[in-house]
């Protein structure tokens, strides 16, 4: 994600500082922030898994996946470790894992609608770095152009990421948080059936994010699932009164 900035660093160092600062932001608020709210919520439900494998803390360090934090900082898509539940442990597992899936997008969306609050109110402008690669040096020479656009940059990078986040997780495919939401909020018998495909999940995944590859971009079937309800967050986080600007 950020290779594509390369070629400013030199013309603009302070927006590339800005990209980085707002991506690592993102990886530690984001990321860790959503696994530590599915331990938090398992905790307060009576299940002590989380607890004893340390992962009932706010240290990034606990929750943050080395590849996966890599990956946010170069492909604007990451992970963290993946908090060990037992919903045995309480007495509804079923409304337990849709409350404790869910606490992770909801962390997200959280962490999106706070770091929006400037730009909802017009105090600064929404700038995000996901842009074709030949706008680049016009983009920058838009976001350098004040500290005012750089505060927008930074906080709309943020509010971006961690839609994106909370909207892919929310996908009803394993091993992703919707899935778990999905099959808890489904009458009881359809649950079980679509559980039972729980394991083809991650390969249909794996599928999806290859399919622009395959297909040279003609077909993106998780940018046409997700965009609506990113472009849906963005207007309700980042739209002031004078529209959201992407540069």
């Amino acid at each position: 994600m950020l290779l594509r900035y390369l070629s400013v660093l030199k013309s603009a160092p302070e927006a590339f500082l800005i990209l980085i600062a707002a991506f690592l932001v993102s990886m530690l608020l984001g990321l860790a922030l959503h696994e530590a709210a599915h331990a938090f919520v398992g905790d307060r439900m009576g299940d002590r898994t989380p607890r004893r494998a340390g992962r009932l803390t706010l240290n990034p360090r606990a929750h943050l996946d080395p590849i996966g934090s890599a990956l946010i900082l170069f492909v604007g898509f990451g992970w963290a470790r993946p908090v060990p539940v037992n919903p045995n442990a309480v007495a509804n597992p079923r409304v337990y894992m849709v409350l404790v899936s869910a606490a992770g997008p909801l962390t997200n969306l959280t962490i999106a609608g706070l770091a929006g609050l400037a730009i909802k109110s017009g105090t600064v402008s929404f700038f995000h770095p996901f842009i074709s690669p030949e706008l680049a040096d016009v983009a920058t020479e838009v976001w350098t152009s004040s500290a005012t656009n750089l505060l927008g940059l930074f906080l709309g990078t943020i509010v971006l990421l961690n839609v994106q986040l909370a909207v892919f997780n929310l996908l009803p495919l394993a091993p992703l948080d919707g899935f778990r939401v999905a099959t808890g909020l489904l009458p009881p018998e359809i649950g079980r059936v679509v559980a039972r495909y729980e394991a083809w999940g991650p390969g249909v995944l794996l599928l999806l994010f290859l399919v622009p590859y395959l297909t040279q971009g003609e077909y993106n079937p998780l940018f046409t699932v997700m965009s609506p309800l990113i472009d849906f967050f963005l207007r309700l986080f980042a739209e002031s009164s004078g529209g959201v600007r992407a540069a």
